[in-house]
């Protein structure tokens, strides 16, 4: 039985996802890619993911958008901010995400990648 393909939420333009998604190519493993700027954000998927790792893992403190972003609510942000935060602005969510059966991996690290999708 084959099992579903990844899918890795991102932007086709971060340089981080371009990683991630040439180290999948270059190791001949299908995924279907969610682009957020196109395709937007589902609020039960963001709840999933900061039950999962945390908002403040999930939102990418480094990038220009959370620069951006009022110092109030950079100062008051908690679950329920962060997710609206998140479906008002996807590109302030940590990418990319790779949503596997079993497990999701976020950011990209080749040795991560290798164990997941390699030798697992």
């Amino acid at each position: 039985m084959a099992s579903k393909k990844p899918v890795m939420y991102g932007i086709p333009n971060c340089n981080t996802v371009k990683k991630a998604r040439q180290w999948l190519q270059d190791h001949d493993i299908e995924y279907e890619f969610h682009d957020y700027k196109k395709a937007g954000t589902d609020e039960k998927l963001l709840q999933a993911w900061v039950k999962e790792f945390g908002w403040d893992k999930v939102i990418n403190k480094r990038g220009m958008t959370w620069r951006k972003l009022d110092d109030e609510v950079k100062n008051t942000m908690n679950e329920t901010t962060a997710i609206e935060v998140m479906m008002e602005k996807p590109s302030i969510i940590k990418r990319p995400l790779l949503a596997m059966a079993d497990r999701n991996l976020l950011g990209f690290d080749e040795s991560t990648y290798q164990q997941a999708l390699i030798e697992s």
